[in-house]
């Protein structure tokens, strides 16, 4: 179960890696990249089949950008996403936002068995100062109790 203590400590991390940022710029992973940085997030695109995304440097892995980052946030397919954890492991960032639709109970299991901070079954934008969108998916979750406690 992820508690809100956990979602702040994610946020709180001003410098990210992204994973699987569309090089055609038209998946979510896109929007939430885009919305992240308008917030004041230093970012790094992270998608091995291209070089950049927009004007944007794009790297092709975790391992590749050229700084520390201190957390990641994943928007693959769950058949990527434990490999990705691993990564983030071994480049020591210990916080992890597995986007809905990217979760796998291998790469969270690895991530708990590792002491990593990770945020999964949730979007990081109804919690990243979030848009009228994202506030009404928000009050949703609130009514429906599946918001983090």
């Amino acid at each position: 179960m992820v508690t809100m203590a956990e979602v702040t400590k994610f946020l709180d991390q001003k410098s990210l890696a992204v994973v699987g940022v569309s090089r055609s710029g038209k998946k979510f992973s896109n929007i939430l990249y885009k919305n992240l940085k308008s917030k004041g997030y230093q970012l790094f695109a992270v998608n091995p089949n291209t070089s950049s995304i927009g004007e944007e440097p794009c790297y092709a892995d975790i391992q590749s950008i050229p700084q520390k980052v201190n957390g990641v946030v994943i928007v693959v397919k769950p058949n990527q996403t434990e490999q990705i954890v691993k990564e983030a492991f071994t480049a020591g960032i210990e916080h992890v936002w597995i986007q809905q639709g990217a979760q796998s109970t291998a790469a969270i299991e690895f991530c708990k068995s590792k002491g990593m901070n990770v945020i999964h079954h949730h979007c990081i934008l109804m919690f990243a100062d979030p848009t009228s969108l994202h506030k009404c998916h928000r009050y949703l979750w609130k009514v429906l109790k599946k918001l983090p406690k």
